[in-house]
């Protein structure tokens, strides 16, 4: 039987297993789907891979499935990072759900000197990266971070990852990614733009390089995705496909 909605699931996934429903997922796939017993429904965790599982109980108050079997093994993106000052709600969503779906590892509200953004609630932000792999077809679901200041990030910061800077004062310029093998992350900056104490920060350091995404100068969630294309193709599993 073909399995058309996917769940991410906290539980283990096997053969035989079985898996309890939240409150939610059971309005879901019952109240909101029209699923019933002996329904196929596709399950992912972030660590079994995804798999095919079969409604054995329904209910208003709760439901339970049975792994049947896999339909894919766990798929882990590059090891690469997305920081991001954050932005509008609805923007900062979407940058959220496209990191996802473009293969970033972790997600990192960075609080910047010009950001304009109110608290970050990261429960709601995990949320939404849960859902974009849902529905992209991911069987990882990144991290999402707790919202860190500028500096901090930087003083804590391991310089085996490199950073690709993505600095909108060079727009016009010419600066490319170099291609170095191993771990990296994006850094994206916040409408306003990074500060000059920030960008000079950033520039004395080795581990950092400057780049420049085209001739005109991005909004931040457009650069999110841009950087992510650029990085991709040039590093990461967009290669292989």
């Amino acid at each position: 039987m073909t399995a058309k909605i996917r769940l991410y699931v906290e539980h283990p996934l096997g053969v035989g297993q079985s898996v309890p429903l939240d409150k939610g997922q059971t309005h879901y796939l019952f109240g909101v789907m029209r699923q019933a017993i002996g329904g196929s429904i596709l399950l992912f965790n972030g660590v079994d891979g995804e798999w095919r599982a079969e409604i054995v109980e329904a209910g208003k108050r709760g439901g339970v499935l049975r792994c049947v079997e896999e339909t894919q093994p766990l798929v882990m993106p590059p090891d690469l990072w997305l920081l991001f000052a954050p932005i509008k709600k609805a923007r900062t969503d979407f940058i959220v759900e496209k990191a996802t779906e473009m293969g970033a590892s972790k997600i990192v509200p960075v609080m910047t000197e010009f950001t304009n953004a109110g608290r970050v609630q990261r429960d709601r932000l995990q949320a939404h990266a849960v859902e974009a792999a849902e529905q992209c077809g991911g069987t990882f679901v990144p991290e999402v971070a707790e919202a860190v200041k500028f500096g901090k990030l930087l003083d804590h910061w391991d310089n085996a990852r490199h950073i690709m800077f993505c600095d909108e004062a060079l727009a016009g310029q010419t600066s490319g990614l170099p291609t170095i093998a191993g771990p990296w992350a994006i850094l994206i900056g916040p409408e306003g733009g990074f500060s000059e104490k920030e960008r000079m920060r950033l520039n004395k350091l080795d581990h950092t390089h400057p780049v420049v995404l085209g001739p005109r100068i991005l909004r931040a969630d457009t650069a999110a995705v841009a950087a992510m294309t650029v990085w991709q193709q040039t590093l990461g599993d967009w290669q292989q496909t």
